[in-house]
């Protein structure tokens, strides 16, 4: 764990050093838990955004996108529940003066205990080999067993606490199983208290007539309110979707964790409406689908699963996660959930007007059930950064730290390099730059020696290197070079830009999304 911190450390200083996440306001000491893009970041994030954005709109006929204001009638929130039950159960360490979610604290004690059923699990098959029977093991282990039986235990009073939304209760598993502050090491806790998280402020040019309104805390409402007007204007059919991507603002008391929980982030979200009595079904294909779609990039398979709530929101009837291994741990990056026809039937509650739909084949008119699919994009591009951060030891002992980002998210696809800056090399290089620009985003670089400048674009992830020598200049050929594998490999300047399309084009994730 202390060597995961380190990484991550070391991840967050990267960020930083290379361009692609800066601390927001960082001359004026900074603003906790907001954080700004680099020149880098930015490229990246637009490209996780594209991805995910065609494999939606690209690839699924009946899913149409909007661009829906931040600023909504504050009825909206009361409608959704926003207003009354959009909290999160905090508790205050008297000693530390540190504030946590006490839910948090007490998923953090069930995840202790199932590392420690994984370590005795690893430690036997070690010790048993190829005939190691790991779910006997786990049935038959005293010590996974005890371990196992505890986790029930917690498990099963926390689950009846969130249910319940018991709060003296969830203090009194904290108290109970004696889960201490992070920071003080010690037990001296306050009561478990609820905080509503929305950001409030002022419409208006006069107090007395400005209104009350919220920054949005998701995305999803701009869709609910507009899925009829979609509906009619695109002449769409059930089942049809509409996704979104847009900032979102949540009055985060606990943020922490780099950009994983911030109070300004941006969510992409997609809204399926379907008919009442097939969102089960529809649940698990969006299911199957996002799963393929974060496993296509090719980040490794162990490191997604899934995890299904223990508390259900207030408008679900199934919600599962998709979690990654982050540096510390298991998190959630993507919500895939039933919504019932909780939204639509509650604005149309409160607004007074009829936004059922009219379905043709049954001959009758109803409010579609919904299935969501949101994800942070901030969360995304922690977890692609998390997994592409490399430190490699090379031959003759050189160490060098390498994003080993996919090729079709990268932020440069392509470093155009000199050898040196003289017998009309850099000229040759800014042709082919020239001409390669229009297609691919493409950096020129001809400062220090033509190492440093490789290492250079290992660390923001740089796919391809292009080197101009002289012998570019006899046979109009270039040395191209893999990041990963470090292979140089002689091409002619015509093949470039074939070869670049195959190598970071998004078209064969797409495919294997739809395999």
């Amino acid at each position: 764990m202390a060597q995961q911190e380190e990484v991550f450390k070391k991840l967050i200083a990267h960020c930083k050093e290379y361009g692609f996440v800066f601390p927001s306001s960082e001359i004026y000491d900074g603003l906790g838990a907001v954080y700004d893009y680099g020149q880098n970041g930015v490229e990246l994030k637009n490209n996780i955004k594209r991805y995910w954005w065609d494999s939606m709109v690209l690839l699924n006929e009946n899913v149409v996108g909007i661009d829906a204001a931040i600023f909504m009638h504050p009825t909206t929130w009361k409608a959704s529940g926003h207003v009354d039950a959009f909290n999160d159960p905090l508790i205050d360490n008297k000693d530390s003066k540190k504030r946590y979610r006490a839910d948090v604290l007490i998923e953090e004690l069930l995840a202790k205990y199932d590392d420690k059923i994984e370590k005795e699990v690893e430690k036997a098959a070690k010790r048993f080999g190829e005939s190691f029977d790991a779910t006997l093991f786990r049935q038959t282990n005293p010590r996974v067993q005890e371990h196992q039986a505890k986790r029930d235990e917690i498990h099963t009073r926390f689950v009846k606490a969130l249910n319940d939304n018991d709060l003296a209760e969830l203090k009194q598993i904290i108290v109970d199983y004696e889960i201490v502050c992070p920071v003080s090491g010690t037990k001296n806790w306050t009561d478990v208290r609820q905080f509503n998280l929305m950001f409030s402020t002022e419409m208006g040019s006069t107090a007395d007539g400005a209104l009350k309104i919220y920054l949005r805390p998701e995305t999803a409402q701009g869709i609910f309110v507009n899925y009829l007007n979609v509906q009619k204007t695109g002449r769409m059919k059930i089942p049809f979707g509409i996704a979104q991507i847009g900032k979102a603002f949540r009055n985060e008391i606990v943020a922490r964790q780099f950009i994983f929980r911030m109070r300004e982030f941006e969510q992409m979200e997609m809204q399926f409406f379907v008919r009442p009595g097939s969102e089960l079904e529809w649940f698990k294909q969006w299911k199957v689908t996002r799963l393929k779609w974060h496993k296509a990039l090719g980040l490794g398979d162990h490191k997604y699963r899934f995890h299904d709530h223990d508390k259900l929101a207030h408008y679900a009837n199934a919600a599962t996660d998709i979690e990654f291994e982050m540096p510390f741990g298991f998190k959630e990056v993507e919500g895939i959930h039933s919504r019932t026809d909780f939204d639509l039937s509650s604005h149309e509650k409160f607004s007074g007007k009829s936004i059922k739909y009219f379905d043709p084949e049954l001959n009758e008119s109803y409010t579609p059930f919904v299935i969501e699919t949101s994800i942070g994009v901030d969360r995304m591009f922690l977890s692609i950064m998390a997994a592409a951060y490399t430190e490699e030891i090379l031959e003759g002992g050189e160490t060098r730290v390498v994003l080993k980002i996919p090729a079709s998210l990268a932020p440069i696809k392509l470093a155009i390099l000199p050898l040196v800056k003289k017998d009309g090399l850099p000229e040759k290089a800014r042709e082919i730059m020239e001409n390669l620009k229009f297609d691919f985003k493409c950096q020129y670089d001809e400062k220090d020696s033509i190492g440093k400048r490789y290492r250079r674009q290992d660390a923001i992830g740089t796919p391809y290197c292009v080197t101009v020598d002289h012998e570019t200049l006899e046979n109009n050929t270039v040395t191209l070079r893999d990041r990963d594998t470090m292979l140089q490999e002689r091409v002619s300047i015509e093949q470039l830009s074939a070869i670049l399309s195959e190598k970071v084009s998004m078209k064969p994730l797409f495919k294997k999304i739809t395999e």
